[in-house]
């Protein structure tokens, strides 16, 4: 059992703002380049890429790298997902990795890579990633490009709004896409959703020396789907926005009833605030069981 803080919060910590987005596509997509495309991106032997671009695995639970501009593929880095190639979830030292509350979980749905950040610029120390599934958030150390450390969140239902680092990787956040019961509620009618379903903003802390992981604090939210996050800069150091929907909170027929509304919400949580809560000890704390 771990102890966390849980933060009952009010409007001072969390501002919900109403909202339209609307997606972004060229207005008009022509020839890429001039000539010979493929000589552009030819890398030739022995000579390295500019760049790396890391992919998400989705449903392999894994993390791509490839080189740009050659799109060649360097390397599958094993995550959340047992590796037959490199015995990666099947040795002694790597197996432990993918045990959670729910027992040893050898699979993943893996979203969302992001790099550690240095005055808000992302700064190659490690990257990132979510298991959507079995709420995890993994980081891999980039000096080698191998996984090294796997935290399970508590109290989550999909992770899919993690993980966004803060703007000098003080903290690595998750968010609830679906929400559950808390506060000690298991067996709970599905038709009580609005009031007894909540989600929960994890703040992990990062240790600035090795990048070890640990849950701070959880700030229970309303119980939307939450999406995707962004971390405030300069003046908005102190936030953390989340896009959000579902604001409905409806639970059957999604596809109809999570878009009734005209607008759902950003969701913008002064994480500094919290940590105030926090040494002024008006939070809540809670055992969760969680690996």
């Amino acid at each position: 059992m771990k102890i966390f803080s849980l933060i009952l919060v009010g409007m001072t910590l969390i501002a919900l703002i109403g909202g339209s987005f609307t997606s972004c596509k060229p207005k008009k997509v022509g020839s890429m380049m001039a000539g010979d495309a493929a000589q552009k991106v030819f890398v030739a032997p022995g000579k390295f890429d500019e760049y790396y671009l890391f992919t998400s695995g989705g449903f392999s639970g894994q993390l791509g790298v490839y080189g740009l501009p050659s799109g060649r593929l360097l390397k599958n880095i094993p995550v959340f997902s047992q590796d037959p190639t490199t015995g990666w979830g099947y040795t002694e030292e790597t197996r432990p990795m993918l045990n959670t509350s729910f027992g040893f979980v050898p699979w993943e749905d893996s979203h969302h890579p992001e790099l550690s950040k240095t005055n808000g610029e992302d700064d190659g120390r490690w990257i990132f990633i979510n298991g959507n599934n079995t709420p995890r958030i993994a980081r891999i150390d980039l000096t080698t490009f191998r996984t090294v450390d796997i935290i399970e969140l508590p109290n989550a239902g999909g992770n899919h709004a993690s993980p966004f680092c803060t703007e000098n990787t003080e903290y690595v956040v998750g968010n609830s896409r679906f929400s559950i019961p808390v506060n000690g509620k298991d067996d709970v009618p599905i038709d009580t959703y609005k009031e007894n379903f909540k989600g929960a903003a994890t703040f992990v802390k990062v240790d600035p020396q090795n990048g070890e992981m640990s849950v701070a604090f959880q700030i229970i939210v309303p119980g939307f789907n939450y999406d995707l996050a962004h971390a405030g800069k300069g003046v908005s150091h102190d936030w953390m926005f989340f896009t959000s929907y579902n604001s409905e909170q409806a639970h059957n027929l999604l596809e109809v009833n999570a878009s009734q509304n005209d607008k759902d919400f950003v969701m913008a949580i002064n994480w500094k605030e919290a940590e105030e809560l926090i040494s002024q000890e008006k939070v809540k704390n809670s055992c969760s069981l969680h690996a």
